[in-house]
């Protein structure tokens, strides 16, 4: 009885797991909803917090400037792209999906601070450029067709936003684009040994000369029959002789 409860236990924290990371990008958009009518409620302003490159005071940027935006317009442009790209994911990587956001979310504060010319610079719109292009690239690396679909979901809903990464507009902070690009290319590569992984039927006989793949059960008959023969030491030969009538 101890065990079926347990069992029912650690099945019941498993879900509850998943549902709060489906529930995680809501939870992200939520968040930074309050902060903005917070601002409004108060008549203040918060961009004090915002992220300044090479200063001891825009450290802080580093964590608080994703959360913080300038209008209900630049508010409103990263709503719909959070939620969407946030939920593909963490539906279709569940097991990496809070390390390639928290690695986005901090890994384009850094490397803003580091190279970012000196302005303010805030809003989510880096890791928005962070998971879209993880989700795109990965989807490609892994070669799994579900994932693959994802990727061209994302190029045909958002394939502009690539212009999003060259300074065309000084008043946008295209280097909060540009490294959330390149930190997810790079989180879809470093991590492409974990989380979904493509279902391996057949491999290829090193053996085989013209190439042909093989089930792996026939090499498997084939290994067995060549320790047979080890073991034995010797093959039998049989030699029929005929013989005419008389």
């Amino acid at each position: 009885m101890a065990l079926t409860l347990n069992t029912i236990r650690m099945t019941g924290l498993k879900r509850h797991t998943i549902l709060l990371q489906e529930l995680f990008p809501f939870t992200f958009v939520v968040l930074i909803w309050l902060i903005h009518l917070t601002q409004g409620f108060l008549e203040t302003s918060w961009a004090d917090y915002s992220l300044y490159p090479r200063t001891l005071h825009g450290l802080t940027g580093i964590f608080t400037s994703p959360l913080l935006h300038a209008d209900f317009g630049h508010l409103l442009g990263n709503t719909v792209p959070l939620i969407l790209l946030g939920l593909l994911l963490f539906n279709n990587y569940k097991d990496i999906s809070g390390k390639v956001f928290w690695s986005v979310y901090f890994a384009n504060g850094i490397l803003l601070w580091l190279f970012a010319r000196d302005a303010f610079h805030l809003g989510a719109s880096g890791v928005v450029y962070g998971i879209a292009f993880f989700l795109i690239f990965s989807g490609f690396i892994r070669k799994i067709p579900r994932l693959t679909m994802v990727s061209f979901l994302i190029i045909f809903l958002y394939g502009s936003m690539v212009w999003g990464i060259f300074p065309f507009d000084p008043h946008v902070s295209w280097e909060a684009h540009l490294y959330g690009a390149i930190t997810g290319l790079i989180l879809a590569i470093a991590l492409r040994k974990e989380g979904p992984q493509p279902v391996v039927y057949w491999e290829e006989d090193e053996n085989n000369e013209s190439g042909e793949l093989v089930e792996e059960s026939e090499k498997e008959d084939e290994k067995v029959s060549e320790v047979e023969k080890e073991q034995t030491g010797r093959i039998i030969h049989i030699n029929y002789e005929y013989k005419e009538k008389e």
